[in-house]
Parts: structure tokens; C-alpha cells; sequence
């Protein structure tokens, strides 16, 4: 407690010290280790188009441009589904959202309903395969102690929030070291607190051990807040926004909230920055993949202003939408030695592939009964790369939808919880990426192969159910 009390007090100096690290002198590039260390930055709530490496005009990020220059930039990757936990679980299970346990965010004492009891974990996978494991930022999947709880799923460190409803504050009252709660003041901004404590862990197993560290950052999440020092300059550059307010966070009211989004990911980017300049002191750049992405789509709430940022990079939708401004997310990935530098890929692929692909580079064994398809080919420039025969989502909020994509064709059924026979639009995301033509009447036979879909890859959940599957056995 007393550490973090000294960190209160320099808060602005940790944060600058931090996120502002340049290129580390004197360390050399080393192999590539057959095993890589893993680290996955998940932002939250990052657009498509929010990244300057993914057209990105009104605010640069070029530190995490690094990770397309000197990596591979998917254009074609989709989130597990268009809210935090489910997300999250298809990641953690390799299961979509029609198998996976957590399809939605729902509220439990001190969190969120917790994955089952005994749930094969990504985090468990790579723990048994000799790796160290932890966990930094928003959990979402279990409250503390719960059979949900990251030190019963795998992890073996965790530092952050355990309940993502806490996670809406960035100056929260409490986070959670392991099983400790950490009490703070409430006026400390949080991001810098995480990423030290996730540099700690990286600097703990650099060299000694092979370490998957999951950075689940909250920016720009929700809450459109970011320390003054750093929202000033935004402010001037963008004045229409002044003079507005809002609130999301119950405990805070952000003013010229629209203008505090580019400075929010201005932390993120530097803080990937840090992290680059930290892999290279400590000599395992190469042995060491770092993946970059993000929950779902882009937000509308807190003040922020998708639109007016191009958050979504001309694609339809936003978070809680299964078009393709909800689900298709950032993926970047660098590993030198190994990833070409600068590659690209449209390679289909989905959250639930990521457990595949990271057993398969670990030399973990491979888990029974997961949707997902290893993408290690693609990465590794190989051309014999399995694809998927197509990718669901289910999502239970706002009536209910299901969609169903293969290849370039993609089915969006909204109201599902009324009318599960209800209508399936479709779209050609080669010809309509932004999805405004309908084809479902010159598709029939693409209906009938998603109407298919949405029976085949659905397995009731008790604690998820479509309404008209309530009371029924």
C-alpha cells in the first residue's frame, strides 16, 4: 500500500516516464526462440478504423503502427463477440459464442457470471505446456474466488479489475492484486498502476522462462477520461467540443469528453511503445510475440464520438452490433524473426483461433472440441492454412441476434428472441463491406445455409438462453 502511495504522488511524471520510453541503446536483436513468450494487448472497445495503420487520419499511432511495420496486419479478423465478457470467454475457451459458456454481461456480487467450473482455459493450456501466466487490466469472467476467478482458470498472477462493471471508472476506488484488494483513493488514474505491474511480471520472466502475459487494458473504454495534462492539447486542437459534458462513470462527470478519445489511445500507443523499448532492454524482442487487438467495436457512449472519428473505418455498426463495425476488430502481429515485416493477410479468422494457434506455438496440447483453427501457417508465411467453413456469433441483448459469415457472404438476423424464424438479411462484404445491400432475396439458398447455421452451432446455455427457449427442458 505504501508503494502505491508513492506512485499516487507521481502520478504524472509514472505516467509520462512510462508511456514515453524510446528504443533501448545497446541491446542487440537475439533468436527467435522456438517457444515464444506471448503477449496479447486487448483494448477495449477499439474500432476498426481507430488505428492510424488502419486509416486513422485525425490522430496518429505510432507505436502501435510498429506491430503492422514490423509485423503482420490482418484485415479480415473478428472479435468473439460485441460486449466485453463473452469476448473475452471465446478467447479464454476457443469456443464461439453458440458454445462458449459466458454469451453476455451479466452482473454477479463483485462481477460477472464466472466461467464454469473446470473450463479448459487458453491460460490453462499454456500453464501446463511450462509457461507463466498473468493477467493485467479487466477480467469480466468471475468474481474474486469464484470458480471464475483468473487464479482458478489458469493464471498465476493477475492484477486489475476483477468486475468490469468497476472497470467503467479509470480513477477507481479498488483493483485487485491476486485475491488482495488494493484500495486507492479514488483520484488515481489507473492505466500506469496496470501496466507496471505487467512490466513487472514481463521483466520477472524475461530470460528464465517462457511468460504469456494478457494485457486486458481498458482504454478507451466507456468513461471518457484521461488526466488533464494529457487531454490539453486535444482540447485546443478540437474547441467545438468544448463546453460539453457527460457522464458514465457513476462517480465522475468528464468534460469535453469527445475530445479526450485521441489522448486516451495517445496512452495506449505509448504504453505499447514502452513495452517494445522494454522487450528489447531485457534481450527477448525476438522471442517474444506480441499481439495486438480489441473486445469489440467502438463505443457511442460516455460522450464519445464514433462517427465524428471514423471509429469504425467505414464499416456498418458499432458495439452491440453484429454488422461488421461490431465484430471486425484490429489484429496485428510481430514476432521478428519470424512474422515477415510489413505483411499483410485477409486471412478469415476469429477470437476462438487464438487458443489453437498459441497451444500450437507452445507446444501445449491441443484441446479437445474448439471452434477454432490454428492460424500459426499464416503467420509464419506457410501456405498451407486451413479455413474456416464459416463463423457465428450469437448475442443476447437488444432482442437478439444471430449472424453467420462465409467467406465474403455474411447473414445478420435481428430479433431473434421473438421470431427466430424471422428475417436473415445478407450481405457481399467483397462488392458492400459497409453492408447497405440487402441480398437476401437473390441469396436464398446463402438464407437457408445460415438458417442451418444458426441451429447446428447453437447449444442451449441456461444462464444465456434465447427467450423462447426459457422453461423449456
Amino acid at each position: 500500500m505504501e508503494r502505491l502511495k508513492r506512485m499516487n504522488a507521481g502520478l504524472i511524471p509514472l505516467a509520462l516516464a512510462l508511456l514515453s520510453a524510446g528504443p533501448a541503446a545497446g541491446a542487440g536483436p537475439e533468436p527467435a526462440a522456438a517457444r515464444p513468450n506471448v503477449i496479447f494487448i486487448l483494448a477495449d472497445d477499439l474500432g476498426y478504423g481507430d488505428l492510424s495503420c488502419y486509416g486513422q487520419k485525425k490522430f496518429a499511432t505510432p507505436n502501435i503502427d510498429r506491430l503492422a511495420s514490423e509485423g503482420m496486419k490482418f484485415t479480415r479478423h473478428y472479435c468473439g463477440s460485441t460486449v466485453c465478457a463473452p469476448s473475452r470467454s471465446t478467447v479464454m475457451t476457443g469456443l464461439h459464442t453458440g458454445h462458449t459458456p459466458i454469451r453476455g454481461n451479466k452482473q454477479a456480487v463483485n462481477g460477472q457470471a464466472p466461467l464454469p467450473q473446470g473450463t479448459e482455459t487458453l491460460a490453462r493450456c499454456l500453464k501446463q505446456a511450462g509457461y507463466v501466466t498473468g493477467c493485467f487490466g479487466k477480467w469480466g469472467l468471475g468474481f474474486p474466488g469464484s470458480e471464475g476467478d483468473p487464479l482458478n482458470v489458469g493464471f498465476d498472477r493477475f492484477f486489475g479489475y476483477i468486475c468490469q462493471s468497476e472497470a467503467h471508472s479509470y480513477y477507481p476506488a479498488r483493483l485487485w492484486r491476486d485475491r488482495e484488494e488494493v484500495k486507492l483513493d479514488g483520484k488515481t488514474y489507473s492505466p500506469p498502476l496496470i501496466m507496471e505491474e505487467a512490466f513487472g511480471f514481463i521483466r520477472a520472466h524475461a530470460g528464465k522462462t517462457p511468460f504469456f502475459a494478457w494485457l486486458t487494458v481498458t482504454i478507451p473504454h466507456a468513461a471518457m477520461s484521461v488526466p488533464p495534462e494529457l487531454h490539453a492539447p486535444f482540447r485546443k486542437q478540437y474547441p467545438e467540443f468544448e463546453g460539453t459534458k457527460a457522464r458514465y462513470d457513476k462517480t465522475r462527470e468528464d468534460e469535453s469528453p469527445a475530445s479526450a478519445f485521441p489522448a486516451m489511445v495517445g496512452v495506449l500507443d505509448r504504453q505499447v511503445g514502452a513495452l517494445l523499448a522494454l522487450l528489447r532492454e531485457l534481450g527477448v524482442d525476438g522471442s517474444t510475440l506480441v499481439l495486438f487487438a480489441s473486445d469489440n467495436g467502438p463505443h457511442s457512449e460516455g460522450g464519445h464520438r464514433p462517427a465524428f472519428w471514423n471509429s469504425s473505418g467505414g464499416l456498418r455498426g458499432y458495439k452491440r452490433d453484429l454488422y461488421e463495425g461490431g465484430i471486425r476488430t484490429p489484429l496485428l502481429a510481430r514476432w521478428p524473426g519470424k512474422i515477415k515485416a510489413g505483411s499483410q493477410s485477409d486471412h478469415i479468422s476469429a477470437f476462438w483461433d487464438l487458443m489453437p494457434t498459441l497451444c500450437e506455438l507452445a507446444g501445449a496440447k491441443p484441446v479437445q472440441g474448439s471452434d477454432g483453427i490454428s492460424f500459426v501457417p499464416t503467420l509464419l508465411g506457410q501456405s498451407q492454412q486451413r479455413q474456416h467453413e464459416g463463423l457465428y456469433w450469437e448475442f443476447h441483448e437488444q432482442g437478439g441476434k444471430r449472424a453467420y459469415l462465409r467467406g465474403n457472404l455474411k447473414a445478420v438476423q435481428r430479433g431473434v428472441d421473438e421470431a427466430p424464424g424471422g428475417p436473415v438479411e445478407v450481405y457481399e462484404l467483397a462488392s458492400d463491406p459497409a453492408e447497405t445491400n440487402d441480398l437476401a432475396e437473390q441469396k436464398s439458398a446463402f438464407v437457408a445455409e445460415a438458417r442451418k447455421a444458426f441451429t447446428t452451432q447453437h447449444v442451449r446455455n441456461e444462464v444465456f438462453p434465447w427467450k423462447w427457449e426459457k422453461g423449456k427442458r
